[in-house]
């Protein structure tokens, strides 16, 4: 019973299995930079970076389909523009840099969806907005795992700097000429991450498996080697569960991988032993 209800989902289907792959590859490179998001409180700047790659996702589709390197370069290239105009308005201007990358946002996200909806079909725009995770073929997988080695590999050089900014970004300028570097280097693997994402899980849910782990595993562990390494294990599981959910209910499997990693959060809100309701009632 067990295993027809898990196991046998993966074993029968290689599309299962390709997708399971794909969420894992997200969850390794997506996951750590969530972590880092939530410390430096910059959660919000992952929506905002996630809708503004939509309108380089959608040029690429207007030039050449549904192609994965078109609207993989269109939207990084989108989103390391919003990063560096968010960034320079806030320094000329007297506007913050949360503002100004919350007015880029909700410009690309209308220009993106009015190129797809104007130019494409009502399906089109369903796979640009949420995805589709049980169609992965090997190019994208090659790409996803790419992304996740090599956000893994530069997360491990720039560790150091990034664990200072979160405590004290202050002493890292005083201290170091690599605070902008560092932070820059590191909206580029926002960026990257979330283009990633976004073949699988769609601009809307890609930040979702990004910031829902890492706020879960808050609750249950204080030091951010075991954050990283509790919120990699949290998107892993609800990525295993949301596409059961998907597999067995018939739901969509990107909203449905989000949703449990959702459930997940509530659940480490209530009973987590680091800060959690339960443990805060009985002190």
């Amino acid at each position: 019973m067990i295993w027809e209800a898990i196991g046998q989902p993966f074993a029968d289907f290689g599309f299962m299995r390709r997708a399971l792959l794909g969420c894992i590859a997200v969850s390794v490179g997506a996951t750590p930079v969530g972590v880092f998001l939530m410390l430096r409180r910059m959660s919000l700047t992952g929506d905002a970076m996630a809708c503004a790659i939509l309108p380089g996702a959608a040029v690429g589709y207007l030039v050449a389909g549904l192609s994965l390197g078109a609207m993989t370069v269109g939207g990084l290239i989108a989103g390391m523009a919003v990063a560096l105009l968010a960034g320079f308005v806030s320094r000329v201007t007297a506007l913050r840099e949360d503002a100004s990358l919350a007015a880029f946002y909700l410009i690309s996200l209308a220009v993106g969806v009015l190129i797809v909806s104007v130019r494409g079909s009502n399906v089109d725009l369903m796979h640009v907005l949420f995805g589709t995770v049980l169609a992965l073929d090997d190019d994208t997988l090659v790409l996803l795992c790419s992304i996740a080695s090599l956000s893994a590999l530069t997360l491990a050089v720039l560790f150091r700097p990034l664990v200072l900014e979160c405590a004290d970004p202050q002493f890292l300028r005083s201290v170091s000429g690599l605070s902008a570097a560092t932070h820059f280097t590191f909206l580029a693997l926002v960026v990257l991450n979330l283009v990633g994402g976004f073949h699988a899980l769609g601009t809307l849910m890609a930040v979702g498996i990004m910031i829902l782990p890492a706020a879960a595993a808050r609750f249950w562990a204080a030091s951010i080697g075991a954050l990283i390494s509790v919120a990699i294990a949290v998107a892993v599981l609800s990525s295993v569960s949301g596409l059961l959910l998907s597999y067995h209910f018939s739901l969509p499997s990107g909203p449905a991988i989000i949703l449990m990693a959702g459930a997940a959060y509530g659940m480490s809100l209530v009973l987590g032993p680091v800060g959690g309701l339960a443990v805060r009632a009985s002190a």
